[in-house]
Order: structure tokens, then C-alpha cells, then sequence
């Protein structure tokens, strides 16, 4: 596209190098004229001195007035060729403007992939049937004749014949032509290129029925629709699939993440019934050592043991229990809100949610080697219902989302006191939170915050 826009400029260029350079020898022409005049004059009065009236005054003034005449009329002349010139390349310069403008607007459309949705179904399907309809449309035309038609019956040699024998030749030829170019557009449509796809077949069509007309041959309006269509339709196809294919890596993400919550659950459980089991086990041992003990030091010793276990064992029921509780809540987890300063910024929060028993891990594996410094976390918030109130924030928030044709991607650019009174008054609405919720307002950043010390460390180190 580059190359499109040096042409008109490069005409802009050389307009202007022209007006300027009339505008120059006008003046060059016009300095000439004055000092011929000055010259004339100069001599007259040497002539005047030297000759003492032996030379008519009179005649050398005639003379003069026939010399500066004629300057005149052909200053005259140059001065109205290049008012003319001037006008014309101003002209000129206009249109190239006009024609500069509007390569550089096609370029920002171009370079920024704009294309507003025409169609909305629910699903690819919805899509793939409209292409094969508008394609066997196209089919239909064809077989019809009615792709492209001629409006002039043809004779060769006398023959009406051969004259439509060549005729459909001629038809034939502009239709693959048409078709060829039509089929690389479609095959190469992408988000940043389909403006100028859509325009190559408008061209294409104007181009070969200009080529054709002399024959009176020309390719239908209607079939020109109909791959436009195509076009327009296999895009928003491509995109539909995309959607959907984010879709499942969402959904597979999500079970993931729910699968390895639920494997977390059943090995606490499983954890937390062996603790019960051993302590229930030293328990009883101890009470059966306690009734055939005998002394008061070693009942004194039994009896705090006995305690002790009853305290544990309680606490492996506890765990238990909560094990089981966390794997029959399904919606039960936690929403976090997270920053990560040195990799994206400031006021760039991620929001999401886990239903792990340990919520921290899902952080860690969040600031793994995919980014370059780990995350900060601003909030951990225990929810009944966790699904629910990251659903409603990341609706609230939707305008703000840094990706906004992924919705995977749950960064958002977002200040920490918005996210803090949202949170409050969902919450005050669902009444999801378990506990009560506590923000840590100022990040920690303590990796980026070292490099950005280091750095500084060796740049005074550099200047010394």
C-alpha cells in the first residue's frame, strides 16, 4: 500500500516543481525587461551628452517605445501562458490531493481491518449453508447464462452460427477471468485485508466489462452481487469458527481447572482420612494404656496425650468434612484480582476464579515463565457462589477488557477503586461472600521494582 501512496505524492511533487519553476522564469523574464529599459535609457542619455543634439531625440524615443512595445506584448504573452499553466497544474494538484487523501484513508481502513458484520448466526453452521447457497446460486447462473450476457447477436462470415460460437468463446474467457480473481480473493480474506479484497473484484468487474464492451459482452450485476456475498461470507464464516474454537479452549481450560480442584479435594480427603484413621488409632491405644496404668505421673502423661489426639483427630474430621463439602459445592471457590506491573502496566487487573482448596497455586502457575515477573495478588475472595460474581465483574467491566475479541483473556484495564465498589455491591446483591473482603490497595512488585533499581545502578555506573 506504501507504493500507492509515493505515486500521488510524487505527482504532488512535480506539479509544484513546475508552478515554481514558471514562476521563476516569469520573474527572470520580467527582471530582463527592466533592465533592458534601464539600458535604453542609460543610453539615451549617453547619447544625448556625446552627440549634443546631433541625434534626433525623437527618433531614439520611437525606437525605444517599438522595443518596450514588443517587451511588452511578449511579457504579456509569457505572463497569460503561465497564468494558464498555473491554473491547469493547480487543477491537477487538486485532484491528485483528492486522490492522496483518499489511498491514505483506505490505508488507515486497511491497516486497522474495519469491516462492520453484516449476517448474525448463532453458529458456524448457520454460515457454511449460506456459502453452499450462494454458491450454488452462482452455479445456477451460469448454467442459466446468466452470469454474463451479450446484447448483440454476432454474424461471422455471414454465419449467426459461428457469430454466437464466438460470443459464448468471448463469454467463457471473461467469466474464468472473473472467477480466478474472485477465487484468490476469497481464498485470501483475512480481518486486515477484506476491504481491499472486496474492492479487487469490484475492479476486476469494471475492468473486464470495460475490455468486453467494444463486443457488447459484460458480466452480470447480479453475479457480481453473489461474489461479493461469497466473499463477505466466508469472512465472517473464518471468524465465526475462530469464536467458536475460543469457545472450546474456554470450556476445556474450565473442565481442566475443575478436574485438577477436584483431584486436589479427593486427595485432601483421602489425606485427611488416613489422619483420622492414625490419630483415632493412637487414640485408642492411648485410653487402653491409660486404664492399665498405674501411678499418678504416667496417668498425668496419658491424660495430656489423650487430649492432644482428641485435638487432632478433630481437626482431621474438620478437613474431612470440608473436603467433601468443597467436591458437593461445585460453584464454591474463590475470585481473585491480580496486577502484574512489570509486564503490562499500571491499572491492568486480571480477574478470574478458582475452586482449588489452595487458590495460590492457580497464581503461581499464572506467573510461570509465560510472563517476566509474577503476579501480585490484590484480593483472594471466598465465594459461595465464585462463578457468579467473576461472571458479573467481567460483565461490568466488559468495555474496559484489553483484548476484547478474546474473552479469554481476563485482563482489564481497570483502577483498583472501581474493582473494590463493584465487588461490594454485587456482593451486596448475591450475598456470595463468605468472608469479609479485603483489598491490598499497593503492589508489591518486589522483582520488577529491583530490576528497575539495578537498572538504574548500572546506568550511574556507565556515566562514571
Amino acid at each position: 500500500m506504501n507504493y500507492l501512496l509515493l505515486l500521488p505524492s510524487i505527482g504532488l511533487v512535480v506539479a509544484l516543481a513546475c508552478v515554481i519553476k514558471t514562476l521563476q522564469n516569469q520573474k527572470s523574464n520580467y527582471t530582463t525587461t527592466q533592465k533592458k529599459l534601464e539600458e535604453a535609457e542609460r543610453h539615451l542619455q549617453e547619447a544625448d551628452q556625446k552627440y549634443g543634439g546631433l541625434i534626433s531625440k525623437e527618433s531614439i524615443a520611437r525606437d525605444l517605445e517599438v522595443k518596450i512595445s514588443a517587451l511588452s506584448t511578449q511579457f504579456e504573452q509569457i505572463s497569460q501562458q503561465t497564468q494558464s499553466e498555473e491554473k491547469e497544474l493547480a487543477e491537477k494538484i487538486a485532484k491528485l490531493r483528492v486522490k492522496l487523501q483518499g489511498l491514505e484513508e483506505y490505508e488507515i481502513v486497511e491497516a486497522f481491518g474495519f469491516y462492520e458484520s453484516k449476517y448474525d448466526f448463532q453458529g458456524s453452521d448457520g454460515y457454511k449453508y449460506q456459502l453452499d447457497k450462494i454458491r450454488n446460486q452462482q452455479k445456477q447462473l451460469i448454467k442459466d447464462k446468466s452470469a454474463a450476457v451479450c446484447g448483440t447477436k454476432w454474424s461471422v462470415g455471414g454465419s449467426q452460427k459461428q457469430g454466437k460460437k464466438m460470443t459464448d468463446n468471448i463469454l467463457k474467457l471473461v467469466l474464468r477471468a472473473f472467477n480466478g480473481e474472485c477465487d484468490a480473493a476469497v481464498m485470501k480474506v483475512k480481518y486486515n485485508n477484506i476491504q481491499t479484497m472486496r474492492s479487487r473484484i469490484q475492479k476486476t468487474f469494471e475492468d473486464l466489462n470495460k475490455l468486453s464492451e467494444t463486443t457488447d459482452c459484460k458480466i452480470t450485476q447480479l453475479y457480481l452481487d453473489l461474489k461479493i456475498q461469497e466473499l463477505e461470507f466466508t469472512y465472517e464464516y473464518q471468524e465465526k469458527k475462530y469464536q467458536e474454537q475460543e469457545e472450546q479452549k474456554m470450556i476445556r481450560e474450565q473442565m481442566r481447572e475443575e478436574e485438577k480442584a477436584l483431584r486436589e479435594v479427593e486427595k485432601a480427603r483421602q489425606d485427611a482420612e488416613r489422619e483420622e484413621r492414625r490419630y483415632q488409632e493412637a487414640l485408642d491405644k492411648a485410653r487402653a494404656e491409660l486404664e492399665s496404668s498405674i501411678g499418678r505421673d504416667q496417668d498425668k502423661k496419658l491424660t495430656e496425650k489423650i487430649e492432644e489426639l482428641e485435638k487432632r483427630l478433630a481437626e482431621a474430621e474438620k478437613n474431612k468434612e470440608r473436603a467433601i463439602s468443597q467436591a458437593q459445592q461445585t460453584k464454591l471457590g474463590h475470585v481473585y484480582v491480580i496486577s502484574n506491573i512489570g509486564s503490562f502496566g499500571e491499572n491492568v487487573y486480571k480477574i478470574g476464579m478458582t475452586r482449588r482448596l489452595e487458590p495460590m497455586d492457580r497464581v503461581k502457575e499464572l506467573g510461570d515463565a509465560s510472563v517476566p515477573f509474577s503476579f501480585d495478588v490484590h484480593a483472594m475472595i471466598s465465594c459461595k457462589d465464585a462463578p457468579a460474581l467473576e461472571a458479573r465483574l467481567h460483565q461490568h467491566f466488559h468495555n474496559r477488557r484489553m483484548n476484547k475479541e478474546n474473552e479469554r483473556k481476563e485482563f482489564f484495564r481497570v483502577s483498583l477503586d472501581e474493582i473494590v465498589k463493584v465487588v461490594q455491591e454485587v456482593d451486596q446483591e448475591l450475598q456470595t461472600c463468605r468472608s469479609e473482603i479485603n483489598f491490598t490497595k499497593v503492589a508489591e512488585a518486589a522483582d520488577y521494582r529491583k530490576t528497575l533499581a539495578r537498572e538504574r545502578q548500572d546506568n550511574t555506573m556507565q556515566l562514571i
